[in-house]
């Protein structure tokens, strides 16, 4: 379970980080998550490499799959 319980889907987004937290923050925002929490999402998530801005993301969102 993910910290927001909000469903993104990533598919697509391979290697862009800046497409990844774009998706996400709107995603959030579309939920009425808090504006805190999604400014706390994504300071944490440019806190360190492309592996770290994608578990800092699994924390925040779900990801959501079509299949």
């Amino acid at each position: 379970m993910s910290i927001t319980g909000v469903k993104v889907n990533l598919v697509g987004e391979d290697g862009n980080a800046f497409a990844i937290m774009g998706r996400v923050r709107a995603a959030m925002r579309k939920a009425k998550i808090p504006k805190e929490t999604i400014e706390k999402y994504l300071k944490e998530a440019r806190s360190g490499d492309y592996d770290h801005l994608l578990a800092v993301t699994l924390d925040y969102v779900e990801e959501e799959n079509d299949e």
